[in-house]
């Protein structure tokens, strides 16, 4: 049905307004699994916030995050206290809840139903966790699809999750049974630049020479700038891409390019680099940001007809800096899919499949 899934989302003076006013559009749905994501104005009154929505709604199992910024349909919360939430009507044996406290399926363990109990993860991270990027490869390796989506929490001081209580640190969420079935995509920020390059010598995450050559020389080039000017206006646009090994789609991770030093002929980049990788520069570009949402769009309306909810998880340099004003990217998405509910935040790196991505936004939606 497609009011299976209800959601709610708000701005107020405090979180008790905040949750008083998603709380009466929520109703008592009872029964299900519920998401929550809140702005960091409200962050010190995460677990009033859920034992209160425990009370009022009547449902007892919740997973989110805070960030800087959350989103609902067609709406971008930021700089306010503001919360969305949403309820799927899923039944408890459908998925399961994990943390440090809880553990997830095991791998060939199945539901009372006969379902695959481990078939797909909703999950958020504390990226103050040094090792993140390998507890969600591993993560991926415990569920029959290898698909994980979600993002690490932002904020502009500490960081919480809710996997049924509030907890700060690791990586928890939410494992989903095969009897609950979604369709995901992510869609990349940045243009890569044509020509292709292999790190020839690097320190931790310096580069220093790029297919034998000192490194800022083939960025100057690949660029075509000169001159320290030009050369910082590029370095405030460019970022750093790493192809995905065995990707047969092109697939690339982006990272960060945070210091460049001209006399050495030196860049950073952040990321702890291996000699012998590929990377290619690229380019933060908001129409082709706009043309690869509406491919994964496009895609995603094919596979599913009616979807009954959606969660998006974007990443902190999108959304009005990517889009030119708050809220076009959710209302490109709403354009697209309809008045689905879907709630979701600002992310500070984005997780589809098995890794950790930056710049991305990723897209889930259920059927």
């Amino acid at each position: 049905m497609k009011d299976s899934f209800r959601f709610a989302h708000s701005a107020g003076a405090d979180w008790q307004e905040c949750v008083a006013r998603c709380a009466a559009v929520l109703g008592k749905p009872a029964a299900g699994l519920g998401f929550i994501y809140f702005t960091d104005a409200l962050l010190p009154h995460a677990a009033e916030m859920v034992e209160t929505l425990r009370e009022l709604t009547g449902v007892t199992d919740w997973v989110g995050t805070v960030g800087i910024g959350i989103v609902a349909t067609g709406k971008e919360y930021v700089g306010e206290p503001a919360l969305a939430l949403m309820v799927a009507n899923l039944p408890p044996e459908s998925y399961r809840i994990f943390s440090g406290k809880s553990r997830a399926p095991q791998p060939g363990e199945r539901t009372p139903s006969g379902a695959i109990a481990a078939q797909f993860g909703v999950v958020h991270g504390d990226p103050r966790t040094p090792d993140m990027p390998e507890l969600v490869a591993d993560m991926a390796t415990r569920v029959a699809s290898g698909y994980l989506v979600g993002g690490l929490s932002s904020s502009q001081s500490e960081t919480v999750q809710v996997a049924r209580d509030v907890l700060a640190g690791g990586l928890s969420g939410v494992i989903l049974a095969s009897d609950v079935p979604v369709a995901t995509r992510h869609t990349q920020g940045c243009t890569a630049l044509a020509a292709r390059h292999v790190v020839t010598q690097c320190d931790e995450n310096i580069i220093v020479t790029l297919d034998g050559r000192p490194a800022l020389d083939v960025f100057e080039e690949d660029l075509g700038v000169s001159g320290a000017a030009d050369l910082r206006r590029a370095a405030q646009l460019m970022h750093v891409g790493f192809p995905v090994p065995g990707s047969d789609t092109g697939d690339y991770v982006v990272r960060n390019l945070v210091g460049i030093d001209p006399k050495n002929k030196l860049i950073a980049v952040g990321q702890t680099l291996e000699q012998g990788s590929a990377l290619m520069f690229c380019r933060r570009d908001p129409d082709t940001a706009r043309e690869d949402l509406g491919r994964i769009l496009g895609e995603l309306k094919r596979e599913v007809i009616a979807p009954r909810g959606a969660l998006y998880f974007s990443c902190l340099g999108r959304g009005e800096h990517l889009f030119g004003r708050r809220g076009a990217e959710l209302e490109l998405i709403r354009e697209a899919i309809g008045e689905v509910p879907l709630v979701g935040f600002f992310c500070n790196g984005e997780i589809s499949h098995d890794r950790l991505y930056g710049y991305t936004g990723v897209l889930t939606l259920f059927h």
